[in-house]
């Protein structure tokens, strides 16, 4: 299975059996990318040299006006796609097997999860997982601490409360907050 493969099935949310391929791939990216990491999170690089690491994690060239401020975290890394003009603050951690995409202009705070997998129920089949994307719309801004869960789709201008819980689709222009997240209120005048 190459990874092509893996991202098609993980984004029809496809069952990963312990031992299988998939799962074979996942533990092999992930060793790359925690060398990746190492470097990223290992001492001060310039935003260029951040911008050339981030896209060798997610390989793909990463935009111009990205910005990362480490420590970031990831247990695979190439299932990430980033807009134009991302800010990734410091201390995120990106459960990307099962696809997270971020759209143009997005903020994303402190220490924000983004978590894309389940395990299955089963003891016995507790290795097994289950993947579903994470997608995230244009102009989004999550707050600190926040966590996103798998198969979110969160609207265009929407904003996450600090600390929020997000389990169910986030409407464009919503600000939601709490745990569970629910709507606070709407933006009025968004684009």
């Amino acid at each position: 299975m190459n990874l092509e493969e893996y991202k098609q099935r993980t984004a029809r949310r496809e069952y990963i059996a312990a031992g299988s391929e998939a799962h074979e791939l996942m533990t092999q990216a992930a060793h790359e990318a925690q060398k990746i990491m190492a470097e990223i999170n290992g001492g001060y690089h310039t935003p260029e040299e951040l911008r050339v690491l981030f896209s060798r994690l997610i390989g793909q060239e990463v935009d111009e006006n990205f910005v990362l401020f480490p420590p970031f975290y990831t247990d695979f890394g190439k299932n990430i796609t980033l807009g134009k003009s991302v800010f990734i603050n410091s201390g995120c951690c990106f459960q990307d097997q099962g696809g997270i995409e971020i759209g143009d202009g997005c903020l994303i705070g402190h220490q924000v999860v983004l978590a894309t997998l389940n395990h299955d129920l089963t003891p016995e089949s507790r290795g097994s997982m289950l993947p579903a994307p994470i997608k995230i719309g244009k102009n989004v801004w999550i707050g600190a601490h926040a966590t996103l869960l798998s198969g979110v789709t969160v609207g265009d201008n929407a904003v996450i409360a600090a600390g929020a819980l997000v389990t169910k689709d986030v409407p464009k222009n919503a600000v939601v907050g709490g745990i569970p997240a629910k709507i606070i209120k709407m933006i009025e005048n968004a684009k």
